[in-house]
């Protein structure tokens, strides 16, 4: 029996750690830790997507900050076909859950009503315009999204309710951990923007350059200011 060279044992060897680590021995990874610094005492941006209507005292659920932050490389030229994903924003306790959600274009989202009431979930955004109608507990309606952009979601029956549905380009994309930590995998060579996104902040950008199976480290902050 003939023996394999070394060579080729080596080549094996690092192509089963790659794929043990998650990534082609031909890309990177960026990994790293989003900080909410000190914050400032706000109001809630206003929204005139609709009026506003007397619905009675409600008590939003208590969500962790960190949840709402989503980290992307941005104006990626992803090559191929975008891996469609189907998602869910769930309606619960008049709170849409998760309150931010991260997608790739042309993924689908499904929009359970897991309340004893209706809902009426709409959306007036330039990235995506749509109305699922009224529909009640333990059903759910879906909505697609063939373009990259922000899409604000409300319920047409409760004004108090809203989400955001951050569709981006590439699958270059995370939300971090509650300790704060991300990685974005299959990262080709580059070199690249790496944005920390909220929706009450905006954009935090920063460069990074990836290298061939290697791991940059990135870190980012951002003044999150408190829901009144």
């Amino acid at each position: 029996m003939r023996r394999c060279s070394l060579p080729i044992v080596s080549l094996l060897a690092a192509l089963c750690v790659a794929a043990l680590e998650g990534q082609t021995p031909n890309t990177g990874s960026i990994v790293g830790h989003v900080t909410l610094t000190t914050r400032i005492k706000g109001r809630a941006l206003p929204s005139t997507a609709y009026p506003t209507r007397a619905v009675g005292a409600h008590d939003p659920l208590a969500l962790p900050e960190i949840t709402n932050v989503v980290v992307y490389l941005k104006d990626v030229a992803f090559r191929g076909a975008l891996p469609p994903t189907r998602a869910e924003l769930r309606q619960e306790h008049e709170t849409f859950l998760p309150h931010v959600l991260a997608i790739t274009r042309g993924s689908t989202v499904d929009f359970p009503n897991d309340d004893p009431i209706f809902h009426n979930v709409f959306s007036l955004s330039s990235a995506a315009s749509f109305d699922l109608r009224r529909y009640p507990r333990g059903q759910s309606r879906s909505q697609q999204f063939p373009k990259a952009g922000i899409v604000k979601v409300y319920c047409n029956i409760h004004s108090h309710m809203s989400a955001t549905i951050l569709v981006v380009d590439s699958p270059y994309f995370a939300i971090p951990n509650l300790d704060g930590s991300f990685e974005l995998t299959n990262v080709p060579p580059g070199q690249y923007t790496l944005v920390g996104w909220h929706e009450r902040v905006g954009e935090r950008r920063t460069a990074v350059r990836v290298e061939r199976g290697k791991a940059a480290t990135v870190d980012l902050s951002l003044p999150v200011e408190d829901r009144p």
